[in-house]
């Protein structure tokens, strides 16, 4: 689109109509073939869809003029049981692919027991999900939201050009990024010293949800500036792949964590002495996640790498002709 001969293009209210626009219809594309339950593979598209969209929300918020059923606190619940839903895809994909075969017969007939209660708990929980997504509240919040899409409501901010405003909409998710505990989590201040696997798994343990809640706000951070990647320079997407590369990390570390607990959780201490190929290969695993945010981890606490981020976010583009919202 050329936004030359269409100054309207130029404005807030026209980016925060795109922006909802294309994640609302991501997540309906997704649903129907959610609902056949097929490949799971459909579920966490519709989640991300859901997720961006909810990013969205938030992130336009100062502009917007929403239906009561598009609040945020709405779509997070079902945003969240669709959620719940793909954990359990999670997990049961990362025992069968990731530890499965590399175990020994004695521990894969433990895990042969486990997977069989997941898919009976998966059964449940896409039952929730089948239910929530025919739902009044679902289906208002859908049908809301495509009427509004074609006649949008806003505050009085709808006008300002939206190069004037992006770093005003950027920032505040940047500082609560920056401010966040997670990121002194293990840190011993020495950039080249490296913490060994036994201390990572102390601090693991004692620390890891605020890891956890870090991961959250670096996912917020990068599905917010995933809007405007094509009004900044290309250093800015490389903050948005640093982005992408923790969020992944991190994730791997949780996803490690949860999987051990959720063991824990369906069967007896005395089975789980049963288990110590499995076990180990999930402490190794989590290591090398480890081993790989720990760099990002250095960086970003330096005030230099933090001050250049900002930096970045106050100088967007001034030319904005054949912009789209990026994927």
């Amino acid at each position: 689109m050329e936004t030359k001969t269409n100054p309207q293009a130029q404005t807030l209210g026209y980016w925060a109509v795109q922006g909802i626009k294309k994640h609302l219809e991501k997540v309906v594309s997704h649903e129907s073939e959610v609902l056949k339950d097929h490949d799971p593979e459909e579920l966490h598209q519709m989640r991300v869809g859901m997720r961006r969209l909810r990013s969205a929300i938030v992130g336009f918020a100062p502009v917007l003029d929403l239906p009561k059923s598009a609040e945020d606190e709405k779509i997070g619940k079902i945003a969240g049981r669709l959620g719940k839903l793909r954990d359990l895809d999670v997990l049961l994909e990362t025992l069968q692919n990731n530890y499965y075969s590399y175990l020994p017969s004695s521990e894969q007939e433990i895990l042969d027991q486990l997977l069989m209660g997941l898919v009976k708990q998966r059964h449940k929980v896409f039952r929730v999900v089948s239910l929530t997504l025919e739902s009044k509240n679902y289906k208002n919040l859908k049908a809301d939201l495509q009427d509004w899409v074609k006649d949008p409501g806003f505050t009085p901010l709808e006008k300002l050009p939206i190069n004037e405003v992006l770093p005003d909409l950027l920032l505040p998710q940047i500082s609560q990024l920056f401010l966040h505990p997670g990121w002194q989590v293990g840190d011993t201040h020495n950039p080249l010293s490296s913490i060994p696997l036994e201390t990572v798994e102390k601090i693991l343990n004692q620390q890891g949800k605020l890891l956890h809640s870090l991961r959250k706000q670096v996912k917020r951070v990068r599905y917010q500036m995933n809007l405007f990647t094509n009004f900044y320079s290309p250093k800015y997407s490389d903050y948005l792949e640093d982005m992408k590369a923790i969020q992944s990390c991190l994730g791997d570390i949780q996803d490690s964590m949860v999987l051990g607990e959720k063991i824990a959780e369906e069967i007896s201490s005395k089975t789980i002495a049963k288990l110590p190929t499995f076990f180990n290969l999930l402490t190794q695993n989590r290591y090398q996640s480890w081993q790989i945010w720990e760099p990002f981890q250095r960086r970003y606490l330096q005030p230099e790498t933090r001050y250049q981020f900002r930096l970045e976010l106050l100088n967007p583009s001034q030319e904005t002709e054949n912009k789209n919202l990026d994927d």
